[in-house]
């Protein structure tokens, strides 16, 4: 039964994520890059991602009215207390990143059998937080840059700033289950990506990741570090 589960949810996460990449051909975002973040969003929070999407990605739409207006609030016009769906919006970039991350650097310590101190789970806390952190700061980089006007190096800097903090919050929650998971739930033997069981369990990894990088991104947007959105 929970074979079938998993398999139902990858199904229904990945299409959801389809329909909005469909979605998006005709109602680009009015900032590129969360073009991609909402599809990837949609592979771990599934439906509640596809709701979320047309919930509050559609209004930044290019083509929706004050869409450009909606989807950013440039530093230092809005001195306001972000709301809790500004907040979510704020940890989107860094929870894309981090699912992106997962499903390359997994693949990658199963294919060559990478450990460190003799287990999987520790190659797969180094090399996955690696990952996101790269991958995370590129997402903010192509959010912040624009949003601020910055050249380049200054956009890199802005992001590392913005996004480091953030993506070490998500990892905890992330990590937590993960660790449960591989400790508690499947000790033996433990699950690899091979199976559909282990990409449900990263999708509830995800969700806590979301969870408990919340209170860092409110942070951050009231310290200015990270842009206001929605």
């Amino acid at each position: 039964m929970l074979v079938i589960l998993a398999w139902l949810s990858i199904a229904v996460s990945v299409l959801c994520a389809c329909i909005i990449i469909i979605d998006e051909t005709r109602h680009p975002q009015s900032m590129a890059i969360m073009n991609a973040v909402w599809p990837v969003t949609a592979l771990y929070l599934s439906v509640i991602g596809l709701w979320w999407y047309y919930r509050a990605g559609r209004k930044m739409a290019r083509d929706a009215a004050g869409g450009h207006m909606a989807h950013m609030h440039m530093h230092g016009q809005d001195s306001t207390p972000p709301t809790w769906p500004q907040i979510f919006l704020a940890g989107s970039h860094c929870g894309a990143g981090c699912a992106l991350a997962d499903i390359i650097v997994e693949f990658t310590i199963f294919a060559f059998g990478l450990t460190i101190a003799g287990t999987a789970l520790a190659a797969s806390f180094a090399w996955d937080f690696a990952g996101a952190w790269t991958l995370g700061i590129l997402f903010q980089y192509y959010t912040i840059k624009p949003m601020r006007n910055l050249t380049v190096g200054q956009g890199i800097v802005a992001a590392i700033k913005a996004d480091t903090l953030s993506i070490a919050a998500f990892q905890v929650g992330m990590y937590a289950w993960m660790a449960v998971t591989y400790f508690a739930l499947f000790p033996a033997p433990h699950l690899t990506p091979l199976s559909p069981v282990f990409w449900l369990m990263m999708q509830v990894a995800m969700v806590f990741g979301l969870l408990t990088t919340a209170p860092m991104n409110r942070w951050l947007v009231r310290a200015g570090l990270k842009e206001k959105m929605g």
